[in-house]
């Protein structure tokens, strides 16, 4: 999957948790409206695998800006759809700026990953496409992860059913079932988890992206279903459940323990 998969520069995203036999009937009513993205076509649950490596600074500090709500926050992710060696990475970064979402993502051959993961910047030959575009992303993550001081924390996983607009990239809305999240402190983009958790359970997360006008259609489609908005943060909720100090050093929950160590015997 060397596509881009449609990506928006600058789009807003609504999400909501449903239950398995409400994506199907999601399903039989959106299909009115948009067409099966192509990866989806022939598979189960006309679904296909999502796989992402998220990086954080070792004190969680992207994690808890979604956590504390700041408007304006990024995350800088790897993603990837199968374990073929020849099969390209995806740096992305995925910034919110009070209610938009904007996206950017270069695609790397996987044997320059770990280069921009110290970061470098990768020759010409090792991106998949040398465009403008391409090009200012990979700068800006490389960038980014400077900044951040920022390593591979989890790994994050799930099955995708995606329908897109017939006619332009304004619309795309998603189900992703089976979310996983699991520690991952190494680049090893292979879509085997250890101990992972499953996030969601059984339910689903729908999410209408779109970037002119929200489709009236799916107002009313979420009014005679109930649908009532959340955040359904992967990553965020993913770490929560398993605990944020899993996902940090040694060193850093070792301090932790020291500082609430030093602030009960101030108090005491």
């Amino acid at each position: 999957m060397a596509q881009d998969h449609h990506i928006q520069a600058q789009r807003f995203e609504l999400k909501y948790i449903i239950s398995e036999e409400t994506a199907l009937r999601v399903r039989d009513f959106i299909r009115s409206y948009l067409e099966l993205d192509d990866y989806g076509v022939g598979r189960p649950h006309n679904s296909y695998p999502v796989h992402s490596l998220y990086l954080d600074s070792e004190q969680m500090r992207l994690y808890w800006e979604t956590v504390n709500g700041n408007k304006n926050r990024y995350k800088l992710r790897l993603r990837f759809y199968q374990d073929d060696p020849e099969a390209p990475v995806f740096f992305e970064i995925k910034r919110r700026e009070n209610d938009a979402i904007l996206k950017q993502r270069a695609g790397v051959r996987r044997e320059a990953v770990d280069w921009v993961l110290r970061g470098h910047l990768p020759p010409a030959g090792y991106l998949v496409s040398n465009d403008n575009k391409t090009l200012a992303a990979v700068q800006r993550f490389s960038k980014l992860l400077k900044q951040t001081d920022a390593v591979p924390k989890a790994h994050v996983a799930y099955l995708r059913e995606a329908w897109v607009h017939p006619d332009n990239n304004s619309l795309r809305v998603t189900m992703d079932r089976e979310v996983r999240c699991g520690v991952e402190t190494a680049a090893r983009l292979v879509a085997e988890m250890d101990k992972s958790v499953t996030v969601f359970g059984k339910s689903v997360v729908l999410e209408v992206k779109f970037t002119e006008r929200f489709p009236r259609w799916f107002g009313e489609m979420a009014r005679v279903f109930g649908f009532k908005q959340c955040s359904a943060a992967k990553y965020v909720d993913g770490v929560t459940l398993l605990g944020d100090g899993h996902f940090q050093s040694s060193v850093v929950r070792r301090r932790k323990m020291e500082t609430l160590d030093s602030a009960i015997k101030a108090y005491l």
